[in-house]
C-alpha cells in the first residue's frame, strides 16, 4: 500500500541528487507543487524527463536543479519561449544543461516500452528528419517479417516519476480524470512514483473508463490542494493564464527570476505558503 506522507517528506526521501526524474501531466495536472519542493530542497544534477517541458521545468532549470533535459517540445504554451531553459543551453547559466530531443510519438513509445518491461521502443518515425544525426539514442532496426526499416529508441525507466491527480483513497489508489497524457505509463515505467492529489476520499467513485492507478504501483501519496497551479485540474480549478503570461517577463531576466524564486519558493515553507505569497503579484 502506498504511503500517505507530506510532499516535503516524499521529496526528501525519494529524490536524490543525480536522480532521473519524470514529471508528467498534459495541459492539466502538471505537478508544480512537487517541482517547487525539489527547488526548495535544492536538489542538484537531475536528469529531467518530460514530453512537453513548460514553466515548471523552466523554474527548476533556472534554480540550477538540472544537468540534462530529455524532451520532445519545450515552451510556455500560448506565450513563447522558456527563457531560463534557453539561457542554460546557450550560456550555461546557472549551470550547463545538456539536451536530448525526441519526437512526441517517440517519447510516448519510450514510456510505453518502459512500462511494458521492454528494452526499447519501435515506431515509424524520423523519416526525413535530421534528429537522428544529433541524437545517438535514435537508431534503426529492420522488421524481421516485412524488411521495413523502423526507428528504435531506448525505453524510459526513471528513478522517480511525479504526477498530480484529482483524488486518492486511503489505500493510495489514484483517480485521474480529464485529459490523460502519459502519466500511467510514466508511473508504471518508474522505480518510485510520487503522486500529489487534490484530496483523499473514502471512495474514488471512478466513472467507467477512468484512469485508476492501483496503490501497489504508487510509492507515496501527498495531499496538496491546488498542486497543479498554474495549470488546471479538471473539475477543481482553471488554468491561470495571467500567471503564464507574466512568467514570460519574470523568466526573461536573470535578476528578476532570482528575486522571484528567492521570495516565492525559497522564502516559503510549502506550496500553500507559495500560493499566498503570489496573490496580487501574478
Amino acid at each position: 500500500m502506498a504511503k500517505i506522507i507530506s510532499l516535503k517528506e516524499a521529496i526528501h526521501e525519494y529524490v536524490k541528487d543525480g536522480s532521473v526524474i519524470a514529471m508528467e501531466g498534459f495541459t492539466h495536472l502538471i505537478p508544480f507543487a512537487a517541482g517547487h519542493e525539489i527547488i526548495r530542497q535544492r536538489k542538484k544534477n537531475l536528469t529531467l524527463i518530460r514530453m512537453t517541458p513548460d514553466l515548471i521545468y523552466d523554474q527548476m532549470i533556472g534554480a540550477g536543479c538540472a544537468s540534462k533535459l530529455i524532451f520532445s517540445w519545450g515552451g510556455n504554451p500560448g506565450v513563447g519561449s522558456l527563457h531560463r531553459f534557453r539561457d542554460a543551453v546557450q550560456s550555461g547559466w546557472p549551470v550547463p544543461l545538456k539536451i536530448e530531443e525526441h519526437g512526441h510519438a517517440d517519447m510516448a513509445s519510450r514510456y510505453q516500452a518502459g512500462a511494458s518491461g521492454m528494452p526499447f521502443a519501435v515506431l515509424r518515425g524520423y523519416i526525413g528528419s535530421d534528429l537522428p544525426k544529433y541524437n545517438s539514442n535514435i537508431k534503426s532496426v529492420t522488421c524481421p517479417f516485412t524488411g521495413e526499416k523502423l526507428a528504435a529508441t531506448p525505453a524510459i525507466n526513471p528513478d522517480v516519476t511525479v504526477i498530480h491527480a484529482q483524488k486518492a483513497d486511503k489505500k493510495g489508489n489514484i483517480l485521474i480524470q480529464g485529459i490523460i497524457g502519459v502519466q500511467k505509463e510514466a508511473v508504471l515505467a518508474s522505480k518510485i512514483a510520487i503522486v500529489t492529489v487534490e484530496e483523499i476520499v473514502d471512495d474514488l467513485n471512478a466513472p467507467v473508463n477512468a484512469c485508476v492507478l492501483p496503490h501497489w504501483v504508487v510509492t507515496a501519496v501527498c495531499v496538496v490542494p491546488g498542486g497543479a497551479h498554474p495549470s488546471y485540474a479538471h473539475g477543481y480549478y482553471e488554468r491561470d493564464n495571467v500567471f503564464c503570461r507574466n512568467w514570460d517577463l519574470i523568466g526573461r531576466e536573470r535578476e528578476k527570476f532570482q528575486e522571484w524564486i528567492d521570495k516565492h519558493i525559497y522564502g516559503t515553507a510549502d506550496f500553500s505558503e507559495f500560493k499566498k505569497s503570489i496573490q496580487g503579484e501574478l
